[in-house]
């Protein structure tokens, strides 16, 4: 009876801990997270549904939204391709300065947004030291949103490739698989959820990104202006509802892109159950 009793309270004062620690949490994402979320739906709201219909369908918000997507979709299939070449030099070679070129990868974490954007024109702006000249260009915004976007794919993608059996890689270049032949059935097939994973993270962030585009694209209407360049352009003519409604169509659109990662991320996980 008194080992039972002992039992019993102990679960007791677990399970009050393990309540007091949701509850914190869920207050604390309820106050970072939650809050900011439902008053920007709520101001968007403001005016009704025909005027946030009529905010978002805008010749300028339609074309905001087009330059904003394009780039990013691009910038994403760009950092799939070189953020895997990145993670797989990391991982796999040594080299003189690699623990230099792995600290070099955070940066763009580490440093302001707008700082990013005058490193960009100070590069390829009109005075180019390089003879490149991308200012208030597509192909600026591009490099702006894939160097601050990089390390999203490279970081998820590294892990995995520390974790894959080289025994697998090993045996089937006894049976006579070549290099790509070995990266296409074996490797390929382990990173590719980190790797969409890393893509859909970036895909992310560049939708909403506005610091590091702010000189190097000069916000030019229907050819460099993000849609968070717009979002500016409206709370500076006090039209904050139709911000609000354009912010509301950017958050949806991260926020279905993140769910189906982690809904892939998920089913991916189950399937390498079932088959281990």
């Amino acid at each position: 009876m008194t080992a039972a009793l002992i039992v019993t309270r102990c679960s007791g004062r677990l399970g009050s801990t393990t309540s007091v620690r949701v509850g914190a949490a869920m207050v604390w994402l309820s106050v970072i997270v939650l809050l900011p979320l439902a008053a920007i739906v709520w101001q968007a709201a403001g005016g009704g549904w025909r005027v946030f219909w009529l905010a978002v369908t805008s010749h300028a918000a339609i074309d905001s939204l087009r330059v904003t997507l394009t780039i990013s979709a691009g910038v994403a299939v760009i950092n799939i391709v070189f953020g895997l070449l990145i993670a797989w030099v990391l991982v796999r070679d040594d080299f003189v300065g690699k623990r230099l070129v792995d600290a070099i990868i955070d940066l763009p974490f580490a440093l302001p947004t707008i700082v990013a954007s005058l490193v960009m024109l100070a590069l390829y702006g009109n005075s180019s030291p390089v003879g490149l000249h991308l200012q208030h260009t597509g192909w600026g915004v591009g490099v702006a949103l894939a160097f601050v976007t990089l390390p999203f794919v490279v970081r998820a993608v590294e892990p995995v490739l520390l974790e894959i059996d080289r025994d697998a890689e090993q045996a089937a270049a006894s049976l006579g698989a070549g290099g790509p032949k070995i990266f296409l059935s074996v490797v390929l097939p382990s990173v590719t959820p980190a790797l969409l994973s890393g893509a859909g993270l970036a895909f992310s962030r560049a939708i909403g990104e506005f610091g590091s585009v702010v000189l190097i694209g000069g916000a030019v209407p229907g050819k460099t202006e993000v849609s968070s360049q717009w979002i500016r352009t409206l709370i500076e003519n006090d039209d904050r509802t139709g911000a609000a409604a354009i912010s509301i169509v950017l958050l949806s659109i991260s926020f279905v892109v993140l769910f189906l990662l982690r809904v892939g991320g998920a089913h991916a996980a189950r399937r390498e159950e079932m088959t281990a």
